[in-house]
Formats: structure tokens, C-alpha cells, sequence
């Protein structure tokens, strides 16, 4: 189960890049589309980035240890 929902996401704006003219080249993989001159990020990718970060985080808490 993840953390939080792609819907939960698209709720709270998460979507919403920078213009398209003010984009890192770096960032191109993480860009869903383009669309009315700004980036769409792509929530997919957002969602398993957020879930490896918690399950991370988790596991090192468990331990007792700093983050």
C-alpha cells in the first residue's frame, strides 16, 4: 500500500512543474508531458520515488538509528 495516492497528489498540485523555458535538462525523465507551457511531472514516478524514501526511512527508524 503506498504511502500517499497519486490522487491525493494530483489533488494538492503536485503535478505542476516550472515554464517550460526555466526546465533543467536533468529533470527531462521525470517530465510526464508538456502542456500550455509547463511541465507535467509524472506522479508515477513521484509515487515509487515517495515509497522508497518512507520504506527507507523505516527500516532505519526501526533500527534506531539517525537519519
Amino acid at each position: 500500500m503506498s504511502v500517499v495516492s497519486m490522487k491525493q497528489l494530483l489533488e494538492a498540485g503536485v503535478h505542476f512543474g516550472h515554464q517550460t523555458f526555466k526546465w533543467n535538462p536533468k529533470m527531462k525523465k521525470y517530465i510526464f508531458i508538456k502542456r500550455n507551457g509547463i511541465h507535467i511531472i509524472d506522479l508515477k514516478q513521484t509515487v515509487d520515488a515517495i515509497n522508497e524514501a518512507y520504506q527507507f526511512v523505516k527500516e532505519v527508524a526501526g533500527r534506531q538509528e539517525y537519519i
